[in-house]
């Protein structure tokens, strides 16, 4: 990149930043160290593929579906080497619940939903997040490759998947 292209994409990349943060945060809400590692390396994809953005979609848009598809790709890779580690993990989240009767702080609520959010598919955690952050329906479906329609179809299961999920949580 020359000079001029690198101002330009780092600009960019710094006013859009929360946007790596939160496909981190979705995809490893309890591993600090895999949210880095997979921080570091949406961060290197981006650098790699700006010379390709042609400025079609609003670069918040590209910079989604790039560090969408570069969360989804490192889950793959590290799936094959700990899946003992997730069953572990989920043993410790179920003995951990707390009570229904006692009161739920709202941090409480987000982990929850956080977890809840875990269990989707690596597809529906992208279409929800996406949803989360207020993107349309025609974001969330240039940025994922579906249809307008099948991103409304399946927002409406994500949903009621996770209200019970979360109904299970309490």
């Amino acid at each position: 990149m020359n000079g001029e292209v690198e101002t330009t994409f780092l600009a960019r990349l710094n006013e859009n930043l929360g946007i790596a943060h939160q496909v981190c945060r979705t995809y490893f809400h309890r591993d600090a160290a895999q949210r880095e590692e997979l921080f570091q390396e949406i961060l290197y994809q981006l650098w790699k593929s700006y010379p390709q953005f042609k400025g079609e979609s609003k670069f918040s848009t590209w910079m989604y579906k790039v560090s969408l598809n570069t969360a989804i790709t490192h889950i793959r890779r590290s799936r094959r080497t700990k899946q003992g580690a997730e069953l572990a993990e989920a043993a410790e989240t179920a003995s951990g619940a707390p009570h229904p009767s006692e009161e739920i702080s709202k941090a409480e609520k987000v982990q929850r939903l956080h977890e809840a959010i875990a269990g989707l598919s690596d597809v529906d955690k992208a279409i929800i997040l996406l949803h989360l952050e207020e993107q349309s329906y025609e974001e969330i479906s240039s940025i994922t490759g579906l249809s307008r329609t099948n991103v409304s179809v399946r927002l409406v299961r994500i949903k009621r998947a996770l209200k019970e999920r979360l109904q299970g949580m309490a």
